[in-house]
C-alpha cells in the first residue's frame, strides 16, 4: 500500500467497521474519556482489520486467511471496560499481517526484499527467524503472504505511516497518565490461538489466559499477582510468561522504577470466537464483563500498593 492510501475495511461477518472520528485515513482509534479516572491505559495492537486493496492484491492469500493473524475482537472485549471505568483504549486499525506494532520499528526479513537493506535493520531477531517481524512474511498459520518480493521503500512507508503514529499516541497516553496519577499500568491486550500451546498445557487443562510481564521486569509483581488472582477467582486457567512473556510493547514501555508497569494479556480465542470462521461466540459478552472486573481491580491497585516512581 502506498503511503497515504485509504484502508478498505473488511466487515467482520455481521457488522461493518464504524467510521473513524479521526478521518478515513486514520491508522488508530483512541477511545478516551473526558476525564481519565484510573491510572490505566489499554492498548490493542493486533485487532485492526483495515485492509487496502493494494495489500490484498499483493497477497497470495484470501482475506479470511489473512484475518486469522488478527487478535479478533480484542478491542471490542475491552471497549466496555474502557467506557465504564473512564480509561483510554488505543487500538490499531491496520492489520497485523500488514505491519506489527508489537515489534521493534525495523525487525525485517531480508529475504522478503528485492535489494539490500540499510544497516540499522534488525535482520536477526527471533521474530524475523519465524517470519513474524515488523513486516510479516507469513500469517499465523505459517503460509507465505506475498506473491513477489517487496521494495524496502514501501516497508519504510508503512512504518512511517502506521507504526510511529501508533506508538506516539501510546507514549502520550502513558506519559499523561504518569503526570496525572504518578504511575501508569499499561495493559497490552491480545488473543492467542487455542492450538500450539506447550505440551505441558496441552495434556492438562486448557490455558485460558497467559499473563506476560517479561519475567518480572516489566511491572511490579503485585500487578501480575492481582491480575492472576482476579482471573483465577473467575474460573480461568492462567499461566505466566509461557508461551508469551511479552512483546516489544511490554519490554519497551515497562519501567517499574519510573512508575510505568506494562503487562501483556493473551486471551484464548477458543473462549469467544470460532477460529475457523472468525464468527463471534456468545461467551464474548461474558468475557467482556470479566475483563471489566480485571481492569477495575488493576486500576484500584495503586491505592493499596506503591507503584509510583521510586
Amino acid at each position: 500500500m502506498a503511503a497515504g492510501a485509504a484502508f478498505v475495511y473488511i466487515n467482520d461477518m455481521d457488522r461493518p467497521i464504524a467510521p473513524q472520528t479521526t478521518g478515513a485515513d486514520a491508522v488508530f482509534r483512541l477511545r478516551a474519556p473526558d476525564v481519565q479516572a484510573l491510572p490505566l491505559v489499554l492498548a490493542s495492537p493486533h485487532s485492526g482489520r483495515g485492509y487496502s486493496a493494494a495489500f490484498l492484491s499483493a497477497s497470495r492469500l484470501d482475506a479470511l486467511t489473512l484475518r486469522r493473524s488478527e487478535d479478533c475482537y480484542v478491542e471490542e472485549i475491552f471497549a466496555a471496560a474502557a467506557e465504564a471505568l473512564a480509561v483510554p483504549l488505543l487500538e490499531a486499525l491496520f492489520p497485523r499481517a500488514y505491519i506489527d506494532p508489537n515489534r521493534e520499528p525495523y525487525e525485517i526479513d531480508p529475504a522478503m526484499f528485492d535489494g539490500p537493506l540499510p544497516g540499522y535493520v534488525n535482520v536477526r531477531s527471533p521474530r524475523v527467524a519465524v517470519g513474524l517481524g515488523t513486516i510479516a512474511r507469513v500469517v499465523a498459520g505459517g503460509e507465505e503472504i506475498y506473491r513477489t518480493k517487496l521494495r524496502f521503500a514501501d516497508a519504510s512507508a508503512r512504518i512511517e505511516r502506521c507504526y510511529y503514529p501508533y506508538h506516539a499516541a501510546l507514549r502520550r497516553l502513558v506519559d499523561a497518565t504518569v503526570a496525572r496519577f504518578g504511575c501508569c499500568i499499561l495493559l497490552d491486550c491480545h488473543s492467542m490461538p487455542s492450538i500450539g500451546l506447550p505440551p505441558d498445557m496441552a495434556h492438562s487443562r486448557r490455558c485460558d489466559v497467559v499473563l506476560g510481564d517479561c519475567h518480572g521486569t516489566a511491572c511490579a509483581g503485585s500487578v501480575t499477582d492481582a491480575a492472576e488472582t482476579v482471573l483465577r477467582d473467575l474460573g480461568y486457567v492462567t499461566a505466566r510468561n509461557s508461551p508469551y512473556a511479552g512483546g516489544y510493547t511490554t519490554r519497551h514501555y515497562g519501567r517499574p522504577t519510573e512508575g510505568v508497569h506494562a503487562l501483556q494479556i493473551e486471551l484464548n480465542r477458543a473462549l469467544y470466537v470460532d477460529e475457523t470462521t472468525l464468527e463471534r461466540q456468545p461467551y464474548l459478552t461474558t468475557l467482556g464483563q470479566h475483563m471489566r472486573l480485571l481492569v477495575a481491580a488493576l486500576g484500584d491497585l495503586p491505592r493499596h500498593r506503591r507503584l509510583a516512581r521510586r
